[in-house]
């Protein structure tokens, strides 16, 4: 069984949007492919249906784990949550002690995390870092390029 994911409105959406594609265009596209493999004739020696055939099994397969995805996904409620601490979907200025450098992160689900966008995992380094501090404490957190400190300037949801 699957565990229990918390993501956003807008990544669950974003989710249910990419499932409901595959179904649909996805199964469609796979479909004509293995009927213009099988007009071509002898099926035992066509490499087209075989290909089409497996593309259709792979693609079966993403839709029954973004399924189980979904029905595993939860909407957070930041208005139940402890906002004096880090935590899922929030948003933390921190500071590097050593050069001074400062950065913001949300904290989001693993299928959410996007760099370029400021949102990083919760089960990453930094992410396993920075749960459960509050505003002015500093998080240790073990990086691959070693231990690194870095301040909790501030904290919002």
């Amino acid at each position: 069984m699957s565990k229990v994911q918390y993501y956003t409105e807008e990544g669950l959406k974003k989710l249910k949007d990419e499932l409901q594609e595959l179904k649909t265009k996805g199964r469609a596209d796979i479909a004509k492919q293995i009927a213009e493999a099988r007009d071509k004739g002898d099926l035992s020696e066509n490499a087209e249906y075989d290909a089409a055939k497996d593309a259709q099994g792979l693609l079966e397969l993403k839709i029954a784990k973004l399924e189980a995805v979904v029905g595993n996904a939860r909407v957070l409620d930041n208005s139940k949550m402890d906002q004096s601490k880090v935590g899922i979907l929030s948003t933390v200025k921190i500071k590097n002690i050593k050069n001074g450098m400062t950065v913001t992160y949300t904290l989001v689900s693993e299928e959410e995390a996007d760099l370029k966008a400021g949102k990083i995992s919760l089960a990453s380094p930094f992410g396993k870092g920075l749960v459960g501090k509050s505003k002015g404490e500093i998080a240790e957190i073990n990086a691959p390029a070693g231990k690194l400190q870095f301040e909790i300037l501030d904290i919002s949801y």
